[in-house]
């Protein structure tokens, strides 16, 4: 069954005097890119929650917020002024040095910066953290459930991609005999094309030698040839399907079939050397392209 990479879930729960606030959200990336936003002092919170994720996703850009709140009051978050202080320092630091190679760096943005560990200072409990460990074990525990939620979530999604991948598949492979069918139609004409190319040829040229003229309309007709593109598209739509049908991430797979796909269209029209094939040529592109950005979604 396939899963989106795009997902949502949040969780509440609540653990001697604690209660929290989980959000988990995700959207497309190329690899696995996971933002943790939680308390730094909960001793192997952060460890423990990256693993949970790394075991339920292997695509997207996740980020997954920790809000605590004790005894009815949202823990305080400050900044620490010395390590944003050390933090500012090496960023200007970076971009001198890029300067000085000509290179240009984008400025990093007040977010960005946050987000660094140790400036943000969630504690706010003047040092009175409790048992840390049994906090970070009931949090975990209600983690599980806030990421099945998740999952439920993009497999759902992933149902739905489904469909609309297979519903685009069943197009392309309409196309793809009815490009057979044109190009069979073409043949005759070609042949006919060909004939009297070499009619031409040897009527209007003193000395030509026939074999080698028809060596080179040969070669021709070679060239335009559109039956291994055909057929290549029939295996691409075979091994789409199986994909499909997979259990398991498959994103990175389809989305390089796409690119088969994308060239074998693009061989198609350039040899076309018809109106009506180079048409289906053309739709078969809109389709791809249409089944190629669906193709970004799933994980």
């Amino acid at each position: 069954m396939l899963h989106s990479m795009t997902g949502f879930a949040a969780g509440q729960g609540g653990f001697d005097g604690w209660t929290w606030t989980w959000d988990m959200r995700a959207v497309n990336g190329r690899g696995l890119d996971i933002r943790l936003r939680m308390p730094d002092w909960i001793d192997g919170l952060e460890s423990a929650a990256r693993a949970q994720v790394q075991k339920s996703v292997s695509r997207g850009n996740v980020t997954l917020s920790l809000r605590l709140t004790r005894h009815g009051e949202i823990v305080a978050a400050r900044i620490d002024a010395a390590v944003l202080d050390r933090v500012l320092a090496q960023i200007a630091e970076i971009e001198s040095a890029a300067m000085a190679h000509g290179v240009n760096i984008v400025a990093p943005s007040a977010t960005d910066i946050l987000n660094q560990r140790g400036i943000v200072d969630t504690s706010g409990n003047n040092g009175d953290t409790g048992n840390t460990a049994a906090l970070a074990a009931a949090l975990i525990r209600d983690l599980t459930g806030v990421i099945a939620g998740f999952n439920a979530m993009r497999g759902a999604e992933g149902r739905a991609l489904q469909g609309i991948l297979t519903a685009q598949l069943d197009q392309i492979e309409i196309l793809n005999k009815e490009a057979k069918v044109l190009c069979a139609a073409r043949a005759d004409q070609m042949r006919a094309a060909l004939r009297d190319a070499l009619a031409r040829v040897m009527d209007n040229t003193e000395g030509a030698d026939p074999d080698r003229v028809a060596q080179e309309l040969a070669i021709v007709a070679v060239k335009t040839d559109i039956t291994e593109e055909l057929d290549r598209l029939t295996a691409h739509v075979t091994a789409a399907r199986d994909l499909l049908d997979h259990a398991g991430p498959v994103g990175r797979k389809l989305d390089f079939l796409m690119q088969e796909f994308n060239r074998e269209a693009n061989t198609l029209c350039s040899k076309a050397q018809n109106i009506e094939l180079t048409r289906v040529g053309l739709a078969l592109k809109s389709s791809i392209d249409q089944m190629r950005e669906q193709v970004q979604n799933v994980e």
